[in-house]
């Protein structure tokens, strides 16, 4: 079967994928994606943002030369969750981390802030990336954060069962879609209970059916019934419904047509996790498929299975391939008309939101950015979250503070050292302004043996002993080093995963705020300091 491909098919089905650019002004290879492939929207990381000021100017530049060719406009989306994963972080109301809202290990029955809290929470946030012209964003994560060893979800999850995480993520959730933006519950059916990250390997569920049923779909089933706009999926195998072990749910028809559209009901917009990640990536090409690597194949075969976007965030050639490889899926007869039109129709129901089509009439200055209503609310909620233990630092007396910090970014981890132009993760500014002599040491994650030499010997001689950590519990030369320390001058400061203060039960303090940001250190600071606030 060979099928035509129309000027008006062509342009469909570049409204089926979705694109990154890669600087903070629209590049000429981008105004040709939009005006020669029709590629029907973009996303943007930290490496597109300077100001709020500069993204408004970008999401206008973008719809402009979008309006040249097209009435239908733009999708423009960010990951804007919260915390650790804040796309853009200076001159907008602050989110904290999800798992902050209940207090990283308490029930949202027990203590945290109230639902009602994130819901505002987010809808003030919502409503300023309104204002910027982005109209989706890809939250709330909907993960459970079942297995303490995940590299990639951790505070990113509002908790560590089904209840919190329906609580909270639906809160969020109606806090997004009540400010007009489309929100997107994510990763379907569910990346909590993994060891292994999809941005550099293909990880697995293995849990049975039933097991799922309880756990990992709960929280969608609750966004589906809710109204959710969007669904994003996730790189991960999960054997109880597709039984290829080589087939991720972002690329199975069992999972995406199978169980999300006829079982669970979802009428909504289905994209796919970014396809550049490895666990898509580096799979070996399949000649079944229109010529491309893995992510250009991962394309064809993510739309086929039932997804409606295809997201490709990073690599010109890449993005320009799929726009390409689905063409010839259609020509083929591997993907259908009917199906594509099928995708289509659900792209332009959500693009027909006020949010999407009103972007011409928004002030080219954004107008209502930092209320302080929003700011006192933000800082409630981040000073609710943040977890303390044992007596302040001593009053004048010199610390070494040994900070955790990335040396490389990551598409989660955008702020690293010599990386980003975002203010650092580390405590030293704090402590120098209020006063504390302070000698900072800067090691990494996986701490090399000099590094831990260097510390043990400056921390032999510290009057005072601050460690931030990064998710030591998954790097067993980090929590070696803690628990190699003077326990009697400790204080363990868990800049990311709460869970790291398991790892010191005897020092003489700890504490964390689900994040290592900016916003989330200043929360934290008094209860370091012991300032009453």
């Amino acid at each position: 079967m060979f099928q035509m491909i129309s000027a008006t098919l062509q342009a469909q089905l570049g409204q089926l994928v979705m694109v990154g650019l890669p600087g903070t002004t629209v590049d000429a290879a981008s105004a040709a994606l939009i005006r020669e492939q029709r590629v029907g929207g973009f996303i943007l990381f930290r490496r597109n943002i300077e100001s709020p000021r500069q993204v408004a100017a970008l999401c206008r530049q973008l719809q402009e030369i979008n309006a040249e060719v097209s009435t239908i406009p733009l999708l423009i989306g960010i990951d804007q969750e919260g915390g650790m994963v804040m796309r853009i972080e200076e001159g907008m109301t602050p989110l904290p981390s999800p798992m902050a809202y209940a207090s990283g290990y308490a029930s949202h029955a027990v203590r945290g802030s109230s639902p009602a809290d994130c819901e505002q929470l987010h809808y003030y946030a919502a409503d300023e990336l309104r204002q910027l012209g982005i109209n989706i964003n890809f939250a709330p994560s909907l993960d459970i954060n079942n297995n303490r060893q995940n590299p990639v979800i951790g505070v990113r999850s509002f908790g560590e069962n089904a209840a919190t995480v329906s609580v909270y993520g639906l809160a969020a959730l109606r806090g997004i879609q009540r400010a007009g933006l489309a929100a997107t519950a994510k990763h379907f059916p569910g990346h909590g209970d993994t060891a292994t990250d999809s941005h550099y390997a293909l990880p697995l569920v293995p849990h049975d059916r039933a097991r799922l049923e309880s756990v990992e779909l709960v929280p969608f089933k609750s966004a589906i019934a809710a109204g959710v706009d969007a669904i994003m999926t996730a790189h991960v195998v999960f054997p109880a419904i597709e039984p290829d072990p080589n087939t991720p749910a972002t690329l199975s028809r069992a999972v995406l047509t199978g169980l999300l559209r006829e079982e669970l009901g979802f009428a909504g917009l289905i994209i796919t996790d970014c396809l550049e990640m490895d666990a898509i990536g580096r799979r070996p090409q399949n000649p079944a498929w229109p010529a491309g690597d893995g992510t250009v194949q991962g394309a064809v075969q993510a739309i086929a299975a039932g997804a409606d976007i295809a997201l490709v965030s990073h690599t010109l050639a890449r993005q320009q391939g799929a726009v390409a490889a689905l063409t010839q899926a259609v020509k083929q007869g591997l993907i259908a008309v009917e199906q594509v039109e099928a995708s289509v129709a659900r792209v332009l129901a959500l693009k027909a939101k006020a949010v999407v089509q009103d972007w011409a009439s928004l002030p080219r200055e954004p107008q209502a950015l930092q209320q302080s209503a929003a700011l006192q609310l933000a800082a409630e909620i981040q000073a609710a979250g943040v977890e303390f233990y044992g007596p302040p630092l001593q009053p004048g007396e010199p610390v070494v503070l040994v900070t955790v910090e990335l040396s490389q970014r990551t598409e989660i981890d955008e702020v690293a050292l010599g990386a980003s132009v975002s203010a650092r993760g580390t405590l030293l500014p704090y402590l120098q302004a209020a006063g504390w002599p302070v000698h900072e040491i800067v090691i990494s994650p996986q701490v090399t043996a000099e590094e831990a030499a260097y510390v043990q010997a400056a921390a032999a001689a510290a009057p005072q002993l601050v460690f931030q950590s990064y998710n030591a519990t998954r790097f067993a030369q980090q929590a070696a080093l803690i628990a190699s320390l003077p326990m009697e001058k400790l204080t363990l400061i868990a800049g990311r995963n709460p869970y790291d203060l398991a790892l010191a039960p005897t020092a003489r303090s700890r504490g964390g705020a689900c994040s290592n940001r900016p916003a989330a250190l200043q929360q934290l600071l008094p209860r370091l300091l012991g300032i009453s606030v």
